[in-house]
């Protein structure tokens, strides 16, 4: 089981998913609107940036505040979401093949979102853009598997927002005031993706011995769909066909052939 490659890039489409959220806030003022600056990373590689000493040589332009800043910094199980492991889903793939997977393992992503601004003013400007969509949850619907057609709704949970002031009144550092908001994803991993036949014909044997290795089967029903060569999207019936045997024979489940029980 475990070495059979399987990468879906969940991780990666949940963090993109995540921070589309945040993409398009705006900062308005009375005379212009500034779309906010999104980055990934921690908000201490931000505030280093901030508190550098001015470098006449470095090409560099120093950050523009305010801004927002976000990261993953935990992955746990979540055993509430837990479904049976040995159960599978198909997906429809083309003609009469289907794509199998194991039921989708759920996962908490924790991601700590920082509002780094310069007043008071834009800060709260930008939380009020947030806050009221998260009561306390917001459901993001992404595609995690592209190999499947299948859209999960993974809730975005907001579980604090903490507040900071690094002003230590002194006028030759630069003031930023952070707003630190702590968000849970609740998102899935899925294993190997596997093809498979569409099963086209049914036989069941009956028996009126509860020996079944060493007893005949009696009866035989087959059950196929009406053509055979109809597909999922067709129009088409079910053929049942009944058998009755007195041969002493039974089948065998690999050869497919009646053989004598020995």
């Amino acid at each position: 089981m475990l070495g059979t490659y399987s990468y879906h890039e969940i991780f990666r489409r949940t963090v993109v998913a995540f921070g589309t959220l945040f993409n398009n806030i705006e900062l308005r003022r009375s005379t212009e609107v500034q779309k906010v600056p999104l980055a990934y990373g921690p908000k201490q590689k931000f505030l280093a940036r901030l508190d550098q000493v001015p470098d006449p040589t470095n090409k560099r332009v120093q950050i523009t505040l305010p801004r927002i800043s976000f990261e993953i910094n935990g992955i746990q199980y979540d055993a509430q979401r837990k479904v049976s492991p040995t159960q599978k889903i198909k997906f429809p793939k083309d003609g009469d093949e289907n794509k199998n997977a194991f039921m989708p393992v759920p996962y908490n992503l924790s991601f700590e979102l920082a509002i780094i601004s310069k007043n008071q003013e834009d800060g709260l400007q930008i939380l009020e853009q947030i806050l009221p969509f998260f009561q306390p949850h917001f459901n993001l619907a992404v595609k995690l598997v592209p190999d499947v057609d299948e859209t999960k709704d993974v809730p975005v949970v907001l579980n604090s927002v903490d507040y900071e002031d690094d002003y230590e009144n002194n006028f030759q550092t630069r003031r930023a005031i952070i707003y630190t908001l702590q968000f849970t994803v609740k998102t899935y991993l899925y294993g190997p993706v596997t093809d498979s036949k569409t099963i086209k014909k049914v036989i069941t044997d009956y028996y009126t011995d509860t020996n079944t290795t060493s007893a005949p089967r009696e009866v035989r029903y087959t059950i196929q769909p009406d053509p055979i060569s109809a597909d999922a999207d067709d129009d088409f019936g079910f053929g049942i066909v009944d058998e009755d045997f007195t041969d002493q024979k039974k089948r065998n489940p690999v050869s497919g052939a009646d053989e004598t029980i020995t």
